[in-house]
């Protein structure tokens, strides 16, 4: 993991992982401490004054993204180990308090994937507490409550840049309780309102966009796949 100059793009510090595995998605919390998530090593890891502690370990799941909620609890997306599971749960510490996994009906809120494949989930809270999920392998964004009732899922809108289907990867909310997602296919990022509204594109030359985060002051960066890219991008 590296800490980069907003200013310079200057390599400031660079972070091994305990286990040496590839961190799988990372945030960092309001009183700075960086949480990131191993898959391989089924852990969540706190780094604290470059100390890593491990705060939770899973067992028959694999944690995939992380955030870090305005009450400081964690919010972690995860698949059972056969991928035909998946939830989200909201963790105090190391303590459980709150699994999202059914809608009302008994019904999956999110996708699943098989022993080969695994479905790209990232996560972000919104301003009203909202639970928002980018889900790719449902082509959606699923968002529920507090409670982890379901809201609403916003599949796309049309005409869209490149015509191409839905494909949500990074996703984060701003000082409006917009949501952002990135698309992937179509090199954009739609925006939308707290209740699935479609309001607009950011469409500026982004070249495959995946990992998506917001500052204080609704400065939106974005990283690019293709071309190892961190774009920054002023959009009110």
């Amino acid at each position: 993991m590296k800490l980069f100059s907003i200013n310079q793009g200057s390599l400031l510090k660079t972070i091994t992982t305990k286990s040496g595995n590839m961190p799988y998605a990372m945030v960092v919390r309001k009183n700075t401490d960086l949480v990131y998530t191993d898959y391989d090593d089924r852990t969540v890891n706190i780094v604290k004054n470059e100390k890593i502690e491990e705060v939770i370990r899973l067992q028959n799941w694999r944690p995939h993204r992380v955030c870090s909620t305005y009450s400081s609890d964690l919010l972690v997306t995860m698949d059972s180990d056969d991928n035909k599971q998946s939830k989200v749960v909201r963790y105090s510490g190391s303590t459980e308090k709150q699994t999202i996994q059914f809608d009302d009906k008994g019904k999956n809120l999110y996708s699943t994937g098989s022993p080969y494949f695994r479905c790209i989930k990232y996560i972000s809270e919104n301003r009203n507490l909202d639970v928002c999920v980018s889900d790719d392998g449902a082509r959606a964004l699923v968002v529920v409550n507090q409670a982890g009732k379901l809201r609403f899922r916003y599949t796309g809108h049309t005409p869209v840049p490149n015509n191409l289907p839905f494909s949500p990867r990074g996703i984060t909310t701003d000082s409006q309780s917009h949501i952002l997602t990135v698309d992937c296919n179509n090199h954009c990022v739609h925006i939308i309102d707290q209740d699935g509204q479609f309001l607009r594109y950011i469409d500026c030359g982004l070249r495959y966009p995946w990992g998506l985060c917001i500052d204080t002051i609704d400065n939106l960066f974005v990283a690019q796949w293709q071309n190892n890219q961190v774009k920054k991008i002023r959009y009110y």
